[in-house]
């Protein structure tokens, strides 16, 4: 599930140094698009992800979502989780004994959507634009905490990485 937006990036699947791999740093926007973008496009491109990092792909029951149980949990936004997905556009945290309102008040993630059934909040976090020979390049990183149907009672937390060439 990579948008082809991640092909016009100069960063190549090849060139991803899994050394590097800060899954935290990725979910909690403290990296940059072509990092984001240069595990994207390896994981778009490596047959078992399962074998080579000791992820454990599940059913997430969202065909918009990717997801894994990682072999150790990790810690973000002073949580620990087990479970993460990727959307279209980056890695979110799965996480269990809080409110997507209640985190995205901690976060400072103003709310687009709160109802009972929804709840989405976005924050951009970096923007830019660029123009060169006359090709526009705006990227735009932003933290975002939602719910979703298919993982009821509990609150999904991550940085969505987008690059959008005109």
């Amino acid at each position: 599930m990579v948008p082809l937006v991640l092909f016009a990036t100069p960063v190549a699947a090849g060139d991803f140094d899994l050394a590097s791999l800060d899954l935290a740093a990725l979910i909690e926007c403290r990296a940059n698009v072509p990092a984001y973008h240069g595990l994207a496009l390896w994981l778009a491109g490596e047959p078992d992800v399962g074998q080579t990092l000791g992820w454990k792909e599940a059913a997430s029951g969202n065909p918009f979502l990717r997801q894994y149980e990682l072999p150790a949990p990790i810690h973000v936004f002073g949580r620990d989780t087990g479970t993460i997905v990727f959307t279209a556009t980056g890695p979110m945290a799965v996480l269990d004994g809080i409110a997507a309102p209640d985190l995205a008040r901690q976060l400072d993630v103003p709310a687009t959507v709160s109802t009972p059934d929804k709840f989405l909040g976005e924050k951009v976090v970096a923007e830019s634009s660029e123009d060169a020979s006359g090709v526009s390049l705006a990227t735009r990183i932003t933290l975002n905490v939602s719910t979703v149907e298919s993982h009821g009672g509990r609150t999904l937390a991550g940085c969505s990485y987008t690059l959008d060439v005109k």
